[in-house]
């Protein structure tokens, strides 16, 4: 079974509520390094801060991992595959150390800050929606990079 018009329609509505409160941004970087704190100097945005500091840069990063992960439902629901619109982004990864772990750690934070982020509509179905969208552009992520 593809990615159905209710799981797009899931992952955009708490798309809109992620992007309706910054501190959400700053929510999923702490998570992120809480799990791997390594992984700061993967940031240029908290490298050199002494912890999760909100910035503008933060917030856009963020924003578009989010986005991201959003396209990729739409995406998926309309093709049933996903493609990068970022050419770059396998370079990048491949640039700063991304590795496989690295994914899922990512992958928990999204989870964990869009159900905060989703309050008392958070949902089994909201976490799976989000789950196949993200490992999709996980995928897609790591075939750039080899």
């Amino acid at each position: 079974m593809g990615f159905t018009q209710q799981q797009e329609a899931l992952v955009n509505s708490s798309w809109e509520s992620f992007k309706q409160n910054p501190s959400y941004s700053v929510f999923f970087y702490t998570i992120i390094l809480e799990k791997a704190p390594a992984a700061k100097g993967m940031f240029s945005f908290l490298k050199d801060s002494a912890g999760v500091v909100d910035s503008p840069k933060l917030q856009a990063h963020a924003e578009q991992v989010f986005g991201m992960v959003r396209d990729s439902a739409i995406q998926l629901r309309t093709t049933g595959e996903i493609v990068l619109k970022d050419g770059t982004l396998g370079a990048i990864h491949i640039q700063k150390g991304v590795v496989d772990p690295h994914f899922v750690v990512v992958k928990e934070a999204l989870l964990k800050t869009i159900k905060e982020a989703s309050g008392d509509k958070w949902s089994e179905e909201l976490s799976i929606a989000w789950e196949v969208a993200y490992d999709g552009l996980a995928t897609a992520i790591k075939k750039a990079m080899s």
